[in-house]
């Protein structure tokens, strides 16, 4: 087993005696265990939700909800390296998020989905899997996708630099993470119960190193080629959701993916930030279910 770098903040192991205390439900994989939740009826349309860069499947939990109340069967998962998911010591590249999400549904038996619903990095996660398995699902959702080359500040640039990303991200305190995730909202009135349920899962050891190994593998600030990829194909039929104060991924990209993918459905979300299905449920979700229920 690899040696940890100690990282502040992380003091817990994830450990069969700690998944045994934690909610949902735990599934291994070939690089580690799972932590996934399944809503709605049994025999429901299958919907998928893949969360982003860090902050777990909670993210989802409005979306969750209607779409298990409207007859759908829900999945969400935390990908490896956040939430409850194991840490492998392996690089977090879209291979990985792309062998995870194809074991998850495999080990359930989910051959098809109706629906891939991606956020942020999870957009990448998710149109990755309609360009590499177009006869597995038949809707792509997309909410504020990541993937684009963001300019960044030179902290981040310096994390590329191995040892010294580990280093520098290891002096780190919670809270300044806490105050980072801050930034996806528009109102900041939803800023201290989000920090609540995010700072139970960044206490496991292996956090930190799983954001690091994916910054550095370009999932978050260069994936086009698989929108370029997605582009060529005919379908899956594809809505997009933006948040136009997004400070994250600037709303400005949202052009430069509708020009990559032109038959996508485009909705733009006024006064809202990176997450705009959370901020503004009520505008996103029945935009959301008429999709869904299109032929």
């Amino acid at each position: 087993m690899k040696t940890e770098l100690p990282m502040r903040g992380e003091t817990k192991v994830l450990n069969p005696e700690a998944r045994a205390s934690l909610p949902g439900e735990f599934i291994q994989l070939t690089d580690g265990f799972v932590h996934y939740e399944l809503g709605g009826p049994e025999n429901g349309p299958v919907v998928i939700l893949i969360h982003g860069f860090s902050v777990p499947f909670f993210i989802w939990d409005p979306t969750f909800e209607v779409l298990s109340r409207s007859g759908y069967r829900v999945l969400r998962y935390d990908l490896f390296g956040r939430g409850y998911s194991d840490r492998p010591h392996v690089l977090y590249d879209k291979d990985l998020f792309d062998r995870q999400l194809v074991g998850l549904l495999d080990q359930l038996g989910i051959e098809r989905c109706l629906a891939v619903i991606g956020l942020s990095m999870g957009g990448v996660i998710a149109s990755n899997f309609a360009v590499r398995y177009p006869d597995r699902v038949d809707k792509l959702i997309l909410v504020d996708p990541a993937g684009f080359p963001l300019k960044v500040p030179l902290i981040v640039n310096l994390l590329l630099v191995p040892p010294l990303g580990e280093l520098l991200f290891g002096l780190v305190s919670g809270k300044t993470l806490e105050r980072v995730v801050g930034d996806v909202f528009y109102d900041p009135n939803h800023v201290h119960s989000f920090a609540e349920m995010y700072r139970p899962s960044m206490q496991y050891k292996g956090f930190r190193r799983a954001l690091i190994s994916t910054i550095r593998e370009g999932v978050v600030r260069d994936s086009l080629d698989v929108y370029r990829q997605l582009g060529q194909m005919d379908t899956p039929p594809v809505l997009l959701f933006w948040g136009e104060q997004d400070m994250t991924v600037p709303f400005k990209f949202s052009t430069v993916f509708i020009s990559l993918v032109p038959r996508t459905k485009f909705f733009p979300i006024q006064s809202s930030g990176h997450i705009p299905h959370y901020e503004h449920a009520s505008q996103v979700n029945p935009v959301l279910l008429e999709f869904l229920h299109e032929t």
